[in-house]
């Protein structure tokens, strides 16, 4: 056994000792230093702090080499641990207790290669690698004379990122009573799983519900931006624009999205000394904290209060703000208003203000300009984008992140990849997924269907149903489960009837949702005491009961806060509690008339509806809240809230077809935004009764769902209403939605009776092409009008197209400008529509078709004289004003604005108007053509930061 070794083995004891009451930052350290290996790192940060240590001392002493990586690891962490350790290292590191002269350090993986911590960058001596026999270099010696500030700044620092680790290290996995999750590890390094981050453009429509605002954002995503998306670590990065680091960035997301996560992660890697080291000290604060403060101070007093150990050095901190970072966590959580047009005020550290004003102050840089600030938000919340340098959207996680969050979530492998598949097999709750929170929803709802043993235990009879489809069966199994578990604690027998499960939580549930629902229609997440009180739930109960997984405590200082652990909770609550608290037909009527239209019922009995008042510009606030009730009034009407109500709705089964009337009327007779028909379709799904879809769907004519930017679980809810029509739809406008392959195959099997279908700019490739080709081949096809503009269908899909068109007898127009075609898409067009009898009109400019396809095109004009074909931009007045219009509408629309896909069309067009202006005469045409030219360069100019980017 060679020195290092020795060493390690023989001071074993006192280095267990030292640092096993915090083991954190030593086994972090070792595993980027390659001494611990991932799934070891891993391992050993859920045993406990000792036995963690002791395996990670055997791990070292295997070889000199990670003996030597093990001494080197203490010297960069000693300021985390006692002073005991700090004089063992500056002992035993550089005395020459080790015989044998160790080699020069190797070189390890870039992984290895992490910047010092600002605390091991003032001190010289410590940021060298470990050599046995070296002697100390009297030029390292710090001379107290330049250093005697950054000797003062250590030790607070240092337990500054003691505290701040300890503090960040857990993720809340809201689980029972202790918070420790049964199913998954809660430390940050196993929990967290990387998120989806991309550039903003500040464009939010507040008036939507934040859920279907944030699914139309992910679906102006397309796969070819991938260099837009940023990993949060990389939120202070230099910019493309300037080469600097951005000293303001603003992070929007909608609750559960993970921005408090993400931020937890950052400050969580610079107190273990791994990221943003340029910072000397990192403040994190959380505007649940602000809310207490009643009375005017200075930052200085602020801070003090808040890091009572760093108060003695923030003086000499606040003197090089350049290296101070500032994170704002929740500006949706603050009571105050904040003045942002408010006249800039001269405020320096010492001057006492309001805290909303000291907060404005430092987001504006009217205070400390030189610090960086990170704030994070909620979309609804105003914060102006001219006062960041950057701007992003939290999306939440991507396919991969699901099934990576899914395999940490549970222990057993094989039962996290057989959720996993379900997850991606069942669209509605695959467009949950990518919000961690609905994550962790729907991991715990399967828990009970998937787990290993589940049958054998009988778990499948507790709960009397089969694995949720739609996203209130999601929801309703993730609170059986919560309360099952509760109610069954520490019991042998694990058949109890789901209706003595939820006899025994009644009055809690009941207490609950009415909270949520009441606090719901005033647009209120955050509750005191009182509140809760005034419910009749106890706060006690939060604790001890199944409520610690609904309900959130938010401990600050002498006030306690609590919320819904997640926006969506809440509104199933609250539609829970109307769906056990509405007992007649026409109760239920009122309500949909009143959550749906904002129509206040004449006079009502049921104590849901009583004393209420919406406001109509907040009802798109309510659509999942409906949702969830339709959910729960088909599960109350099968007979699962058996245990909250005692009788069915109207004491018959006339019900659904009383509620089929009622859907029936409104697709009928009513003018409705297009929101407002999407959330029926969805109400009607989630209702899930073939009765009453089959009397509402003949109602439904035309289907105008233009720029709604369509998730899949959109096109799942048409598909489900749309089946049960039995004739024509003579519109279905899907234009500008982004509904992708995957939407399109959910749609597949009703398109064939749509009259007009508009597929322009949905993302869709050669695969979409083969589709719309079987729904050309069908004998059962009605369509006439195929627009498919802005697709990349490509040469080898439009020849699919081409090969339908042979035989179909009922398309007359189709529109494939700026398809992707190619010469070679061109090949068998003439064999195919010169023997078409029904085409009237092919519009295909924007594709270069080359002159072997111009030729084909005219070719097959004398076979078809009567097929007007449209090839270039200046053949036709109208399209040259239809692309004008369609300019204007980008320029307009800011959300248009910044996508990729119009900037590719737009050059199309650009280079389909150069190539046939040199054959236009003047003329109005040729006058339309320039000015379409003209505004294109000028749109282009505005976007190439997107050019740049493809």
């Amino acid at each position: 056994m060679t020195s290092a070794q020795q060493l390690l083995r023989s001071q074993r004891e006192l280095l267990l000792n030292w640092t096993c009451d915090h083991p954190a930052p030593l086994l972090r350290w070792l595993y980027d230093a390659d001494v611990l290996s991932s799934t070891c790192y891993l391992s050993l940060l859920e045993k406990s702090p000792s036995n963690a240590v002791a395996q990670a001392l055997e791990t070292a002493c295997a070889s000199e080499e990670s003996s030597q990586k093990f001494l080197s690891v203490l010297k960069e962490v000693q300021d985390y641990y006692c002073s005991d350790l700090h004089l063992w290292v500056n002992t035993h590191c550089r005395s020459e207790i080790v015989s044998k002269p160790a080699p020069e350090p190797e070189k390890v993986g870039a992984r290895t290669k992490k910047p010092k911590g600002p605390i091991a960058k003032l001190f010289k001596g410590k940021s060298k690698g470990f050599s046995p026999t070296a002697k100390p270099n009297a030029n390292e010696d710090l001379q107290p004379t330049k250093c005697q500030k950054l000797v003062k700044l250590r030790v607070p620092i240092s337990a500054h990122k003691t505290t701040l680790l300890k503090r960040m290290e857990q993720l809340k996995c809201y689980s029972e009573g202790n918070q420790v999750a049964s199913n998954s590890a809660s430390h940050i390094e196993i929990r967290y799983t990387d998120l989806f981050v991309t550039e903003d453009n500040d464009f939010t429509d507040s008036s939507q519900h934040e859920y279907f605002d944030l699914a139309s954002r992910r679906a102006r995503i397309y796969d070819h931006q991938s260099c837009q998306r940023i990993k949060p670590s990389q939120l202070l990065s230099p910019q493309e624009t300037s080469g600097q680091p951005p000293k303001r960035v603003k992070v929007k997301g909608i609750a559960g999205i993970g921005k408090s996560v993400a931020v937890q992660r950052l400050v969580y890697e610079w107190a273990i000394g791994k990221s943003m080291c340029e910072f000397t000290c990192v403040f994190d604060l959380r505007f649940r904290e602000l809310n207490l403060i009643e009375a005017p101070l200075s930052l200085l007093e602020l801070l003090g209060e808040r890091f009572r150990y760093l108060v003695d050095v923030l003086p000499d901190l606040l003197t090089t703000p350049h290296s101070l970072l500032f994170i704002l966590d929740g500006l949706d959580e603050f009571k105050f208003s904040l003045q942002w047009n408010s006249p800039n005020k001269i405020i320096d550290v010492g001057s006492k203000v309001w805290v909303s004003e000291l907060i404005v102050a430092l987001i504006k840089g009217d205070l400390l300009p030189n610090a960086s600030v990170i704030l994070t938000t909620r979309p609804s919340t105003e914060a102006p984008k001219g006062f960041f340098q950057r701007c992003c959207v939290v999306l939440g996680f991507e396919e991969k992140q699901v099934q990576e969050y899914t395999t940490k979530f549970y222990k057993d492998k094989d039962v996290a990849e057989r959720v996993f598949e379900y997850i991606l097999n069942n669209d509605n709750i695959f467009v949950l997924s990518f919000i961690p929170l609905y994550c962790y929803i729907i991991c715990t709802a399967m828990a009970e269907f998937f787990a290993s043993g589940t049958q054998d235990v009988g778990d499948f009879k507790t709960l009397e149903l089969n694995p949720p489809r739609t996203v209130s069966e999601v929801y309703f199994c993730y609170l059986l489960t919560t309360v099952k578990h509760h109610v069954l604690r520490g019991s042998a027998g694990r058949s109890t009837p789901r209706s003595e499960v939820l006899s025994l939580a009644k009055q809690q549930l009941t207490n609950l949702g009415k909270l949520a629902y009441e606090s719901l229609l005033q647009r209120k997440i955050m509750f005191d005491v009182d509140d809760l009180r005034s419910y009749g739930v106890s706060p006690a109960d939060v604790q001890s009961t199944f409520l610690c997984q609904i309900l959130h405590p938010l401990k600050e200082e002498t006030i306690e806060m609590f919320s819904f652990f997640h926006l969506t909770v809440q509104e199933h609550l609250a539609a829970l509690y109307c769906a056990i608290n509405l007992f007649s037909q026409e109760a239920i009527i009122q309500a949909l008339d009143l959550w749906c239209f904002g129509l206040k019922p004449p006079s009502t009995t049921a104590t849901p509806l009583k004393d209420i008042n919406i406001s109509v510009d907040k009802l798109e606030s309510l659509q999942m809240f409906t949702r969830f009730f339709m959910g729960l009034l088909r599960a109350r009407l099968e007979g699962h809230l058996e245990g909250l109500v005692d009788f069915s709705v109207g004491e018959s089964d006339a019900f659904p077809a009383r509620l089929g009337l009622w859907f029936q009327d409104q697709f009928k007779d009513r003018k409705m935004t297009n929101q407002t028909a999407l959330n029926l379709l969805h109400c009607l799904m989630e209702f899930h009764m073939k009765e009453t879809t089959r009397m509402a769907a003949p109602e439904i004519k035309k289907l105008n769902l233009f720029k709604m930017k369509l998730s899949v679980v959109d096109c799942a809810a048409m598909h489900y209403v749309l089946q049960f029509s039995p004739h024509t739809l003579l519109e279905l406008n899907l234009g500008y939605s982004n509904i992708g392959n995957r939407g399109l195959w959910r749609l597949w099997s009703i398109l064939h009776r749509c009259e007009s279908l508009y597929l322009r700019y949905n993302s869709l490739d050669r695969q979409a092409a083969v589709l719309e080709s079987a729904v050309l081949k069908s004998h059962e096809c009605q369509v006439k009008k195929l627009f498919m503009c802005g697709n990349n269908l490509g040469p080898e899909g439009v020849l699919e197209l081409w090969d339908a068109l042979e035989h179909n007898t009922t398309v007359e127009e189709l529109f494939l400008d700026i398809t992707g075609i190619t010469e070679k898409g061109t090949e068998n067009i003439v064999q195919c529509l010169s023997r078409n009898t029904s085409l009237k009109l092919l519009t295909i400019v924007g594709n270069d078709i080359g002159e072997v396809g111009r030729s084909r095109l005219r070719e097959l004009g004398k076979l078809r004289p009567e097929l007007r074909i449209i090839a270039n931009f200046v053949d036709d007045l109208g399209l040259l004003q239809a692309y004008l219009d369609w300019v204007e509408e980008i320029r307009a629309d800011r959300d248009q604005m910044d996508s990729v896909k119009n900037v590719d069309a737009l050059q199309s067009v650009l280079k389909g108007l150069q190539v046939a202006g040199e054959k236009v005469e003047k003329g109005e045409k040729a006058k339309k053509a320039e000015e379409l030219q003209m505004k294109i360069h000028e749109l282009l100019k505005s976007t190439s930061h997107l050019i740049g980017r493809k």
